[in-house]
């Protein structure tokens, strides 16, 4: 089965995340299947991009998110876009939506 999880990268005690699809199996920082974005939580307010096309893919196609990735999708509101996409609404009008509200949040470049 296919998770959506958080890859941790960065160095010591400066962490940041890809998120990923990888299979069930395989271990945190072992082999992905595809990048799906990254996460930074050092940033204020922490850094979230996603691919929302490819996770909407992997997630029709039985992916499970984490509960970790789970939390971070309900931050950005990607969990209720998905479901207006299963209910049938286009995926461009949700993927323009996705950009403007990234594009709302302001996020600072410097780290804590």
């Amino acid at each position: 089965m296919v998770r959506i999880r958080l890859r941790r990268t960065g160095l010591k005690k400066q962490a940041s995340f890809r998120i990923v699809a990888a299979n069930e199996e395989s271990p945190r920082d072992g082999k992905f299947l595809e990048i799906l974005g990254f996460y930074n939580p050092r940033t204020d307010p922490p850094t979230i991009q996603v691919h929302e096309d490819r996770v909407y893919y992997w997630m029709g196609h039985g992916a499970q998110p984490s509960e970790s990735v789970t939390r971070l999708f309900n931050s950005i509101g990607l969990l209720e876009r998905f479901g207006r996409y299963k209910a049938g609404e286009p995926i461009e009008t949700l993927l323009e939506e996705a950009k403007a509200a990234m594009d709302k949040r302001q996020v600072s470049a410097k780290t804590r």
